[in-house]
């Protein structure tokens, strides 16, 4: 028996109810990031966070981006941050997270936030957007055209400063020979 369109007795589709469910898991994600006592275990849940947000931009169509985001974020930038917690924390000192200690302005910040988008919202005249049938362009072949057209030289300085970083990171990382021991490096 397949499954009906629309579930019986909420009026929701089914893809509707994954998006709840999605976006309730980067919600309940992002709040266990920043208000987490463990900071490893804040870490993994950064890792779901971003994991579900590319569910999202599946959902939307946008696969490519959701490549990247499993690629770039969750498989280099939050592996590299899990990494550098684990080899950088001192076991004989317990972590006390930095937002622990700021709560007046991290509060202050918040009702200031807040205050910015109440009035970016009211300010704006949501009736005066005119959407268009334009078909939007899905593929690799846009996505690599904007990327190495207009933008070519920027790309290329970007993967030189990140190899020029890569060397020095493992040069930092190198541990003296045996006949340097005593002596500064360079």
């Amino acid at each position: 028996m397949p499954l009906p369109d629309v579930i019986p007795f909420i009026g929701l589709g089914w893809s509707d109810v994954l998006f709840l469910i999605l976006s309730g898991v980067v919600l309940a994600a992002a709040f266990a990031v920043v208000f987490g006592r463990d900071i490893i275990k804040s870490g993994l849940f950064l890792i779901l966070t971003l994991g579900a947000l590319a569910g999202i931009y599946v959902m939307l169509g946008a696969a490519i981006v959701a490549g990247a985001q499993v690629l770039v974020y969750i498989g280099a930038i939050s592996v590299l941050i899990l990494f550098a917690i684990m080899l950088t924390q001192s076991k004989l000192a317990p972590v006390k997270l930095a937002f622990q200690t700021q709560v007046t302005p991290a509060a202050l910040a918040a009702v200031l936030l807040a205050v910015l988008f109440g009035l970016a919202f009211g300010s704006t005249e949501w009736g005066s957007t005119v959407f268009t049938d334009t078909p939007a362009a899905t593929g690799t072949a846009p996505v690599a055209a904007a990327l190495f057209g207009p933008y070519l030289l920027a790309f290329e300085i970007a993967s030189v400063l990140i190899l020029a970083a890569v060397i020095g990171g493992l040069y930092l990382a190198m541990e003296p020979k045996g006949d340097d021991v005593g002596e500064e490096l360079p």
